[in-house]
């Protein structure tokens, strides 16, 4: 799934509310404002992508609150944080394991399927601990950027 610039699609207000409910978070006017845009289907979308959303639907849902908001559906597992580098972090709608590609030059993220990336030889892990997940970001750029890395 790639982030682009899709039709803007809702969620059901009804579905968005259950959703909201299922995860114990309760669902404020703007809470699910934000679950109708980023629950429409899987996608990844920042923050930015998110109020740019909402302002062009005339929505009065603040700043701090899509921040706060989103920032609450991570913490309660509606939502995966995915940090592509320190001043970019998406939403992934999308909670089944998989890894993702960062197209630099554009800024879309798209998912990769698990069964096509290996990973392998994993370092011992420290005593009492095990692996909780993988979370591989594949960086991709045009050939004329180099071999940077």
């Amino acid at each position: 799934m790639k982030t682009g610039t899709h039709q803007t699609e809702l969620l059901d207000p009804a579905d968005a509310r259950a959703l909201l409910h299922e995860y114990r978070i309760s669902p404020t006017e703007q809470r699910v404002e934000i679950a109708r845009l980023m629950f429409a289907r899987n996608q990844h979308l920042s923050a930015e992508h998110i109020l740019a959303r909402l302002t062009r639907q005339e929505s009065r849902v603040s700043k701090a609150t899509v921040y706060n908001t989103l920032k609450l559906f991570a913490e309660k597992g509606l939502v995966r944080e995915v940090v592509v580098d320190p001043s970019r972090l998406f939403y992934d709608s999308n909670l089944e394991p998989h890894h993702h590609l960062f197209h630099v030059e554009t800024g879309e993220l798209e998912d990769v399927a698990p069964t096509h990336v290996d990973v392998q030889d994993l370092p011992a892990l420290p005593e009492g601990t095990s692996v909780l997940s993988v979370d591989v970001i594949i960086r991709v750029g045009s050939e004329r950027d180099g071999d940077a890395h």
